[in-house]
């Protein structure tokens, strides 16, 4: 179903509800939800994961982009996904996945570790808020509930802040490696210079890792992983996954599908692992920003603003695609090149997320995205 966005306009109590302070922002009651933040570092083009093939501009803007699509599943009149998305197009038929498309963050250059830290943050602008807005998440739940844990060798902005957390990746030698960097890291905190320069340099590998490696196998390694951490009665209801390689400037077409086939292949497995509690679970996937709608001469798309973000879980009100399309012709675009934002990701995030735990929308948003004034929630999204 092709829905048009509908935000709910800030009454006199919802003011009022803004104005509470978060940290009573609790959830009515202890539950056993699983939340699971999926980020996909690089700029997934979401043009490319859920194309508007009903859009009269489609074909002609995308090119060669475009061919992926000709015999794919509809989503609806409008939209259709990718075919390497097979598991999710399943989850989408049996209304446990839907899509959020024409959908940005506050930020809008196109500096991929300035837009990071807006979307881990939850700030307007980059390094404005110093802890992330996942880790903000525990103070809204119940303190027994408000168990987190990283899924990589080290803790992700998301989930840095006040409250405790953990991270784990599996051991071996390719592990020690990581390790070792690590140490690395932690040797040069003192030297102003060599810290620059070699937090650049991991910044930049982060981003050139990918999904793709063993045709999806370790995609899929790492989902098991993740549900072996959440399943236990009392192990983390909160997950985060790091996932690079979705910065396509060159060889898109051929890119990502081995991309969006790892993504495939860890939702699988993230769903098998967790058996029956699948249905109290919620998985967002989110990038810091979209990719240019033209083809560049390398066969990629460049840095660009207007995405898709994805809901998947037993819980959702899925079967649906969140959308104001603002359209494709080249009048419509951003700044004459990007699919045109008319989605808010802090709002989309807010609501996933209030609806997910039981807490109240407008609560949730001041704690989880304090900058982002008087912004209101997306309803219905459970």
């Amino acid at each position: 179903m092709y829905d048009r966005r509908s935000f709910i306009g800030a009454s006199a109590a919802g003011a009022l509800a803004l104005a509470l302070p978060p940290r009573m922002a609790f959830a009515k009651a202890e539950t056993d939800k699983r939340f699971v933040f999926i980020i996909q570092r690089g700029a997934a083009d979401g043009l490319g994961i859920v194309a508007p093939v009903g859009d009269p501009a489609f074909v002609g803007a995308r090119g060669d982009l475009a061919a992926d699509f000709a015999t794919a599943a509809k989503l609806d009149s409008m939209f259709a996904l990718h075919p390497e998305l097979s598991v999710l197009g399943g989850l989408y038929t049996k209304k446990q996945a839907l899509f959020a498309h024409a959908v940005a963050s506050p930020y809008r250059d196109r500096s991929h570790f300035d837009g990071q830290n807006v979307l881990e943050s939850g700030g307007t602008s980059a390094y404005q808020v110093k802890d992330g807005w996942l880790n903000r998440l525990l103070g809204v739940l119940p303190p027994t509930e408000a168990k987190a844990i990283a899924v990589s060798a080290t803790v992700p902005l998301a989930l840095r802040g006040p409250h405790d957390v953990s991270s784990y990746a599996p051991s071996g030698l390719p592990q020690a490696s990581d390790d070792l960097m690590q140490r690395v890291t932690m040797l040069y905190q003192g030297d102003s210079q060599l810290h620059a320069l070699w937090s650049e340099a991991m910044n930049t590998r982060q981003l050139t890792s990918d999904l793709a490696g063993g045709g999806g196998a370790n995609a899929a390694a790492t989902g098991a992983l993740a549900a072996r951490l959440l399943a236990p009665a009392d192990g983390a209801r909160i997950a985060m996954i790091e996932t690079g390689g979705w910065d396509t400037h060159t060889q898109q077409r051929q890119r990502l599908a081995g991309q969006l086939k790892g993504l495939d292949a860890m939702i699988a497995a993230l769903q098998t692992g967790l058996g029956p509690l699948w249905n109290d679970t919620m998985v967002l996937v989110a990038t810091e920003f979209g990719r240019t709608v033209a083809v560049n001469g390398t066969g990629g798309t460049d840095h660009g603003t207007g995405t898709a973000a994805m809901l998947i879980g037993g819980g959702v009100r899925g079967g649906r695609v969140l959308a104001d399309w603002p359209g494709l012709s080249p009048a419509a675009l951003f700044e004459a090149r990007d699919l045109k934002p008319t989605l808010q990701l802090d709002a989309f995030i807010g609501g996933a997320v209030a609806g997910h735990f039981g807490v109240d929308p407008a609560r949730t948003m001041a704690a989880l995205f304090p900058e982002s004034k008087r912004v209101a929630a997306v309803r219905g999204l459970v």
